[in-house]
C-alpha cells in the first residue's frame, strides 16, 4: 500500500496495542482493503511479514507446520491466516510454550475461516478486532475528509481511495472482481458469477430496508435457500451486516426481521449504478445511504475499541420505527438518523411517542442529520453527520 495510508492515523492501534499485552495472539479481521495490513506493520514493526496468500510461504506452512513456524521464534504477523488452517494447533502449543502476551497477529478478510480456526484451536488466547474502512472521524483529521456529505457516500471509506489517484468508479469495479469473486469461490462453487453479481447489486438497492429474503430470491431467480447462504458469505466477507431488531417490545407487536447494511456506501453507490456525487442529490435512495453511513459509523466507533455491537432498531407492527437503538444494558439510547440538512419539527414524533412508551428505560435521544450544526434541544441531542462519531454511548 502506499505511504500516505500510513499517514491516517487509526483509532484502533492504541486497542490493539493494549490487547497484545494481553493475548498471545491479536486477531484482525475485515474486508478486503480495509487496511489490516498496514495496521499491523504499523503496530508491530519488529515482526516478520508471511503473507499466506503467497503460494509458497502457504505451501510451507500446510506442508510443515513445524519447521514453518520456528522460522519466527518472535513471532510474526500472519496475513491472511485462514488460507493456512493447518497452522492452528501448532500456533497453540507454540504460543503456550513460549508463554509471551502480543506474539503472533493473525489478520483476515473472512470472518469464517479465521473465526473457526480461532474457535477450535485458541480459544481464549485471542484478543480479536474488527478493522472496517476508515471513519470519518479519522479522515478528518488526516484532512482528507470529503467536502461534501454526498462526496463521501459516493466515494465510501476504503483506504486506497485516499492514498492513491483513483476514481471510485474503477476502484470498485476491480474490487468487486478481484475481491469478492475470488474468496466468493474459494467459500462457496458458484457456477454463475453473474447471477452471484446481479444478488449483490440487489442487495445494495436494498440496503438500509428489512432482509426480505423471498423477494431477493425471486428478483434474482434462486431459491430462497440460495439467497440465505449468499447473504451470509456476504457476511462473512463484510461487504454487509445484519442490525437485529431489538426484543423490548413495551407492549407491541415487534418485527422480528433484521434489517440490511452495506458496510460502505461506495460500494453500495457503485453497485446501485450511482455515476458520481451530483447524481446523489436528487437520488431516491440518498436517505438510505445516509442511514448505511451512519450506522456504518456507529458499528466503527465499537469495533475499534475492540467491544461487540450493541446496536439494534426498533419497530413495530404498525410501523413505528426508531432506526437505532443503542443498548447500554439498564438504558436504551434512542437514535434517528434524517438525511435532510435543516431541521423539521416531525423528525421528533418517532422519538417523541417511543420515549413515552420506553419511560425510564430510555436513555439520551439522539438525532443524526444531514447539516452542520449542533444544537440541544429538549427533544434530543441534534448531532451534525460530521460529528457522528461523537455521540456518546461508543464506551
Amino acid at each position: 500500500m502506499a505511504h500516505d495510508c500510513l499517514m491516517i492515523a487509526r483509532k484502533a492501534l492504541s486497542t490493539i496495542l493494549e490487547l497484545a499485552k494481553g493475548y498471545p495472539f491479536i486477531a484482525i479481521t475485515g474486508p478486503r482493503q480495509s487496511g489490516k495490513t498496514t495496521l499491523s506493520r504499523m503496530a508491530f514493526p519488529d515482526k516478520p511479514y508471511v503473507s499466506l496468500e503467497d503460494p509458497d510461504s502457504r505451501e510451507f506452512a500446510g506442508t510443515d507446520p513445524r519447521r514453518f513456524l520456528a522460522r519466527y521464534p518472535n513471532g510474526a504477523i500472519l496475513d491472511e491466516a485462514q488460507r493456512s488452517p493447518e497452522l492452528f494447533s501448532y500456533l497453540q502449543t507454540r504460543a503456550d510454550q513460549n508463554g509471551r502476551m502480543g506474539l503472533y497477529i493473525l489478520t483476515g478478510s473472512q470472518q469464517f475461516g479465521l473465526l473457526s480456526g480461532i474457535s477450535q484451536s485458541l480459544a481464549g488466547r485471542v484478543g480479536m478486532v474488527q478493522l472496517l474502512p476508515f471513519t470519518t472521524e479519522e479522515l478528518q483529521e488526516a484532512g482528507k475528509l470529503p467536502s461534501t456529505l454526498d462526496a463521501i457516500l459516493y466515494k465510501g471509506l476504503y483506504p486506497p481511495l485516499y492514498d492513491r489517484k483513483l476514481a471510485p468508479s474503477q476502484w470498485y469495479a476491480g474490487y468487486v472482481t478481484t475481491y469478492l469473486e475470488r474468496d466468493v469461490r474459494q467459500l462457496i462453487n458458484i457456477r454463475d458469477l453473474a447471477v452471484f453479481q446481479r444478488f449483490i447489486r440487489l442487495c445494495a438497492g436494498r440496503t438500509g430496508q428489512l432482509l426480505n429474503l423471498s423477494s431477493l430470491a425471486n428478483d434474482c431467480g434462486i431459491t430462497h435457500n440460495t439467497a440465505k447462504a449468499w447473504i451470509s458469505i456476504l457476511e462473512a466477507s463484510y461487504i454487509l451486516f445484519l442490525l437485529p431488531p431489538h426484543h423490548r417490545n413495551f407492549n407491541k407487536r415487534l418485527v422480528k426481521t433484521p434489517k440490511l447494511y452495506f458496510h460502505d456506501t461506495g460500494l453500495a453507490a457503485w453497485l446501485m449504478g450511482v455515476q458520481n456525487s451530483d447524481q446523489l442529490a436528487s437520488h431516491p435512495q440518498r436517505g438510505a445511504l445516509f442511514e448505511t453511513w451512519t450506522v456504518g459509523e456507529l458499528l466503527k466507533g465499537r469495533y475499534n475499541q475492540a467491544l461487540p455491537s450493541n446496536l439494534f432498531f426498533w419497530r413495530d407492527n404498525t410501523g413505528n420505527e426508531i432506526d437505532v437503538i443503542a443498548d447500554q444494558g439498564l438504558t436504551l439510547n434512542p437514535i434517528e438518523i434524517k438525511a435532510g440538512q435543516t431541521i423539521n419539527a416531525d423528525y421528533f414524533s418517532s422519538l417523541r411517542k417511543w420515549l413515552s412508551w420506553a419511560g425510564d428505560e430510555a436513555g439520551k435521544p439522539y438525532l443524526i442529520y444531514g447539516g452542520d450544526e449542533s444544537q440541544e434541544r429538549k427533544e434530543a441531542q441534534i448531532v451534525p453527520w460530521r460529528e457522528v462519531q461523537g455521540v456518546g454511548f461508543n464506551g
